[in-house]
This record gives C-alpha cells, structure tokens and sequence, in this order.
C-alpha cells in the first residue's frame, strides 16, 4: 500500500474502518483480493513477484497492513520482499507485539516500511525507518511512504475526506471511501515532501490516486470491522490507460469474533 486511512475506535458502530490505495508499476504481477488457497484464513491480494501481500485480513480476526518507506537510492539489493510481513503475520499465531518485535529485531535487512498489525490485544504499528513499537489509541491516522501521519499532502487530505465520510452519515456506505480514495488533487509545490526522488517525480506521487506511464495506483480497498464482529471488505482494482478501466468492487462478508478496540 502506498496510502492507508483508518479510523480506529472512533465510531458507534465500527471497531475499524480502514481506506486504501496501492501504488505500483502496472507490470508487477498481481490476484486480486480473494482468500488465499494455500492459507484458507487469509483473504487478500497477492504479489506474484514476492509472494507476500499488502492488506490482508483473517477468519480469526488479524489485520495486517504495510507501505514502503521512499528514501533515496531506492529499495535494498537483494532485500527480503516486504510483503511477507504481513503475509508472515497473518499465517502465523504470534501476537501484534510479540510479532513486531521478532520484526524490529531483523528489521534492518529489510529496505523501509511501516507495518500495522491488529488483533485482540490491539492495533501496533512499526516501522524500520523510527523508533520503537506502538500501541495504537483510538484516533484517525494515516499512513504514506513516511512515517504514521506524517502531515503530507495526501495524509492530511486522506483524513480529513475520512472524517467527512465517517461523520456526515450516521450509516457507512463503502461507495464514499471508493469515491474519495480516487482524488487525483496534486498540491502545489511548496507543500510537497523532499524525498529525494526529484521533483518531476514528487509531483506525480503527490496525488491519493496516481497515474503515470508505468506507475500508479492498482487498486482501492475498503474494510470495516463491526462491533459486532461482521467484516465487510471490497476492492476495486484498476488497470493503466485513459480513464483507468476498473473492476466493480466485490463485496466480501464474513463474521469473526476475536477483533478488539481498546481494552
């Protein structure tokens, strides 16, 4: 993921709800969201490439996320891939805690990326690129190639279009975060971040949705983990070109007891 929104604790009616978009080069092979053959308790997407995923969820009621961390020079030579942390998270049966900090403790050999991870004893984000572990409180935050809500363009208008969504309606309908999460606004250039990949290229990342000759965002994916342990997750999946062909987003449902929000 290169753009993740959640709303944590902080509505009557749902433990989570999280927003997100995915940000890669069209030609890195990718499955849509489904559960997974191999590991039936796991549903989300797969990278073909490295075999791990980006968002995922499971029967059982652990979450797990992650976005890379743009730094110069890019990723790592020979670097594990990324999205085996949440992959690894996931099929295993370590805790959120005891999960980041068998992480942080090899977390060097990985190029940068920030990882949240839930379960029944909370909501944890690490990343390799900052200190420490950390316990998330009820609240809305967002996450880019940075670290958690670092107050870029993006993240700021992610949040706020989220807090919009969440507290005009008294009921949540997936088609609002489907419709904000494809904003295509490019700030203007004062207010972009100096991540060392040149301006050119700030621009065209700035946007909650990219789009570039080869590069962009692949898909948009919606969760909301109820109170009362149902689970409603969709994506909407895009392929490059004048208009963005795309997918209708399924509708995945299924109940778990086991996801908590504070204690």
């Amino acid at each position: 993921m290169c753009l993740i929104l959640l709303a944590y604790d902080v509505h009557p009616e749902y433990r989570l709800i999280l927003a997100a978009n995915r940000d890669e080069f069209y030609d890195r092979p990718t499955l849509p969201m489904a559960f997974w053959e191999d590991h039936p308790e796991i549903l989300a997407g797969r990278d073909l490439k490295g075999g791990g995923t980006w968002l995922g969820i499971t029967r059982s009621g652990k979450v797990a996320a992650i976005t890379n961390y743009r730094e110069p020079g890019g990723p790592k030579p020979d670097a594990p891939s990324r999205g085996h942390l949440v992959s690894a998270f996931l099929s295993g049966n370590a805790s959120s805690q005891a999960y980041l900090e068998a992480v942080s403790a090899v977390g060097r050999t990985y190029s940068g990326f920030n990882l949240i991870v839930g379960d029944a004893s909370g909501l944890f984000y690490h990343s390799n690129r900052g200190p420490g572990i950390h316990r998330l409180a009820p609240g809305w935050y967002g996450l880019s190639n940075h670290l958690l809500n670092t107050p870029w363009p993006k993240v700021e208008k992610g949040i706020y279009l989220l807090k919009k969504a969440v507290s005009d309606t008294d009921s949540v309908n997936m088609d609002m975060f489907f419709h904000f999460l494809k904003n295509r606004e490019v700030p203007l250039d004062d207010r972009l971040p100096d991540t060392g990949v040149g301006m050119e290229w700030e621009r065209i990342l700035s946007p909650m949705f990219i789009q570039s000759p080869g590069y962009g965002t692949r898909s948009s994916s919606v969760m909301l983990i109820h109170r009362n342990g149902s689970v409603q997750v969709a994506e909407q999946t895009f392929t490059p070109g004048i208009g963005m062909g795309q997918r209708p987003p399924p509708l995945l449902s299924f109940h778990f007891t086991g996801f908590q929000c504070g204690q």
